[in-house]
């Protein structure tokens, strides 16, 4: 499949969602300066290709982010997180923002916060792509 790219001004191709159809998964890709209204409309897309794919896995990379990411928790996971899960959404590997080492130090951790899915949250990209590999040879 081909990716779909969202721009905005000032923030050319800021999110890339891409179905890899030899892994089955959804991988989006952040970048540059991204602002809440951006996120909102990249998660929003991303939301509307697991419905329309019934896709379990989900690759979201921050790694190439700059700047702060806007305030989203209570919102992805009140609103977001159960209609992704509602579409089939089982496993998310979430890479962080580079140089925010956010796997040693998370205020509330992920797994409190999203019950409708499993979340592992990576500082590499190589060991988020690993861990949703591992998860799909588990499922078969």
């Amino acid at each position: 499949m081909q990716p779909h790219y969202l721009s905005a001004p000032g923030s050319p191709n800021y999110c890339q969602l891409l179905y890899d159809t030899d892994r089955q998964w959804l991988r989006v890709t952040w970048q540059g300066f991204v602002g809440p209204e951006q996120a909102r409309e990249g998660a929003l897309a991303g939301l509307q290709m697991l419905q329309q794919l019934h896709c379990a896995y989900l690759l979201n990379d921050n790694s190439r982010l700059e700047g702060p990411w806007f305030d989203s928790l209570f919102w992805l996971s009140h609103e977001w997180g159960p209609a992704a899960a509602q579409a089939g959404l089982r496993f998310v590997a979430h890479v962080a923002q580079a140089q925010t080492l956010v796997t040693a130090y998370t205020p509330t951790p992920a797994h409190q916060i999203f019950k409708q899915f499993e979340i592992q949250i990576f500082d590499e990209s190589a060991e988020a792509v690993e861990w949703l590999s591992t998860c799909q040879a588990q499922e078969q």
